[in-house]
């Protein structure tokens, strides 16, 4: 084929090369009429030759493009690198980036303009798998928890239980317990293992962050919104979405997050397609969900939705049984991280450790064995390598002598009821399974008292 006449591209020559180009593009007169299109254009749009010259190219955008793009082209000059969505007429979407210029002739009058459309689906494709691939390295290292109470062997059941649903889990527990490990475990544990543990601090951001990093955003959809960004949900599927401090959530996002529990759909801020997305729910909080239900602060229909299948994690103090093989495995994970060879604590270290009330549960115990890291320079811990409000007697009892809500509920409870018969205390030792701390503990009375309790009932 001869492209060119005295140096000139011929115009034969030059539709080939126009209806060669992988990208989509199409001319406009000055009235803003498609009056060429290429092939490229009539695959992505999914319409037609035909259904696309004539057209207005504001009508065609409107019609396609998500979000619709103000007609502005003739007014600014130039259209550069304005990404949206190009929906076909087989309702799939494809991501795009749009460019146009005015056309001028010899006399620099306007006789119309150049539009292209580049499918850049591959690269927002390969920008999520980097999102996914991100979010699946900051599980790489494997977590397990560690105990052996019976508390915690109830746990492990729980947590085999939801691994082998697709159910949303809602994790409670007081600060520190290890709700975020469980709700790994559990999708460690699941089918789900293969793909994303994406997690988000819900308390962490105000309302209009927390929309966008949840659900994702549009270009231009606010100050700072360069580019279309997916979200956490996006990011998640296939995968597990984990919410902690889920009780935080405001009264707009609820409602968003109840849709998609029930619909499994959503949009992203400042778009009007909905996506769809095959997330697992994991929720946690150390709030009273039922209490903020009846205070109205959070909605009911909500709740129900989350606590599809509840999971409870004791704290510390209630299986401290658990604190030595909690305490060796902090010990081996510094030793790791430091290169010092500590093996163990002293017996006074060990008393006090036990005797400690652990309000911030095992987060506060791990501080506490990384704390005597720092002043320990034998191989033994000492008492006096731990922190001060643990081995001060005088600043434990302060900690210690603030109970937990719940805690003082059922303490208040049995304070205030008739006086205990020796049926009551049965019952309430065999719930305990002999512990004589634990029955002291729910009674609001000295272990002594238990103690002798038991010794006039010819128990001991």
């Amino acid at each position: 084929m001869q492209c060119f006449i005295e140096n000139n591209l011929s115009i034969h020559c030059l539709q080939t090369i126009l209806q060669t180009l992988a990208e989509g593009l199409f001319l406009i007169d000055t009235d803003g009429t498609i009056q060429f299109c290429n092939r490229a254009l009539e695959e992505m749009t999914g319409k037609s030759r035909d259904e696309i010259i004539g057209q207005k190219c504001c009508t065609l955008m409107q019609e396609v493009c998500s979000p619709p793009p103000e007609c502005t082209l003739f007014e600014s000059g130039s259209i550069t690198n304005t990404e949206c969505s190009l929906m076909k007429t087989d309702g799939t979407s494809v991501s795009v980036l749009k460019n146009a210029r005015i056309l001028r002739d010899e006399d620099g009058q306007i006789m119309g303009a150049i539009e292209t459309v580049t499918d850049i689906s591959v690269l927002r494709s390969t920008e999520k798998k980097l999102l996914q691939l991100e979010a699946s390295s900051q599980n790489e290292r494997s977590q397990v928890i560690v105990g052996k109470s019976r508390a915690i062997k109830e746990l492990f059941n729980l947590i085999d239980l939801a691994a082998a649903s697709n159910a949303t889990v809602l994790i409670t527990g007081e600060t520190g317990t290890g709700k975020e490990l469980a709700a790994q475990q559990i999708h460690q544990c699941s089918i789900r293992k293969d793909s994303p543990f994406v997690k988000l601090n819900c308390s962490a951001l105000p309302e209009a962050l927390l929309e966008s990093e949840l659900f994702g955003h549009a270009k231009g959809s606010f100050t700072g919104a360069i580019k279309d960004r997916p979200g956490r949900f996006e990011v998640a599927d296939g995968g597990t979405l984990f919410l902690d401090e889920i009780g935080e959530l405001s009264p707009l996002i609820q409602v968003k997050l109840l849709r998609f529990l029930q619909e499994k759909e959503f949009e992203r801020v400042g778009e009007n397609i909905t996506r769809k997305a095959d997330v697992r729910i994991i929720t946690a909080t150390h709030r009273n969900l039922r209490q903020m239900v009846q205070d109205g602060t959070f909605r009911e229909d909500l709740y129900y939705r989350l606590k599809v299948f509840p999971i409870h994690i004791p704290p510390l103090r209630d299986r401290k049984e658990d604190i030595g093989l909690l305490t060796d495995h902090f010990i081996r994970k510094f030793n790791q991280e430091t290169g010092k060879s500590i093996t163990g604590l002293n017996h006074d270290a060990t008393v006090t450790m036990m005797d400690y009330c652990w309000p911030g549960n095992i987060r506060e115990l791990e501080n506490a064995i990384e704390h005597a890291f720092v002043t320990c320079q034998d191989p033994i811990i000492g008492i006096f390598d731990l922190p001060l409000e643990i081995r001060k007697v005088e600043l434990r009892k302060g900690i210690c002598a603030t109970e937990p809500m719940e805690m003082q509920n059922k303490v208040d409870y049995y304070r205030k009821r008739p006086a205990l018969t020796n049926e009551d205390f049965m019952i309430i030792l065999k719930e305990c399974n002999g512990n004589q701390s634990e029955v002291a503990r729910r009674l609001g009375i000295d272990r002594t008292t238990v103690w002798r309790k038991m010794k006039k009932l010819g128990l001991l």
